[in-house]
């Protein structure tokens, strides 16, 4: 049973998930496009924000398409945590080979047109930035990952905010997204 405290708690803490991202936030592309997150993306997102001390970081990938005929991109879906990944208060690492059937699963449904985008994860702070540790994997992922375009996308959920990078294969740079109001 609830005592009174740990009641109050429960409620701040929906209070704060109702209040942080509920829309389907939107962000300036480096080349003029924009890229936006699902509703559904970012209710899974959103449920996995670390709002209490003792919640894990929580990741997955980015699935989505490309809008033909313009540079915009839409992130329809994303994995949760699954057995074999690894999470701690300060880390979450996709380990389980789940994610990949899935990416694979999706591509073969979509007949090619969802596509892997990049990686989330949530950090335990309100405006999300990312570590050097952060950084290092996702310049491995531009070497690494096999995927269709010259970019992978990154997001960071913090108690307040979503962040959104940019990675560049090409030239292995990462840029912070500007977010916007409406496409």
């Amino acid at each position: 049973m609830m005592n009174n405290l740990t009641q109050q708690n429960t409620f701040f803490y929906n209070q704060i998930a109702e209040s942080v991202v509920t829309n389907e936030p939107i962000f300036n592309l480096t080349n003029g496009g924009k890229i936006k997150l699902s509703k559904s993306a970012v209710y899974l997102i959103n449920k996995l924000t670390q709002y209490e001390a003792r919640s894990p970081e929580s990741g997955g990938v980015l699935l989505g398409r490309f809008i033909k005929d313009s540079k915009n991109i839409v992130v329809d879906k994303v994995t949760t945590p699954m057995k074999g990944d690894k999470q701690t208060r300060y880390l979450f690492k996709r380990l389980s080979p789940l994610h990949q059937l899935i990416i694979d699963s999706e591509w073969n449904k979509s007949n090619g047109t969802c596509n892997y985008l990049g990686e989330w994860h949530t950090h335990p702070e309100l405006v999300p930035t990312p570590s050097g540790i952060d950084i290092r994997d996702w310049k491995r992922k531009l070497k690494t990952d096999t995927f269709s375009s010259r970019f992978l996308y990154f997001i960071i959920a913090g108690t307040r905010s979503i962040n959104m990078w940019e990675g560049d294969r090409r030239t292995n740079e990462i840029r912070g997204l500007e977010p916007i109001s409406d496409i």
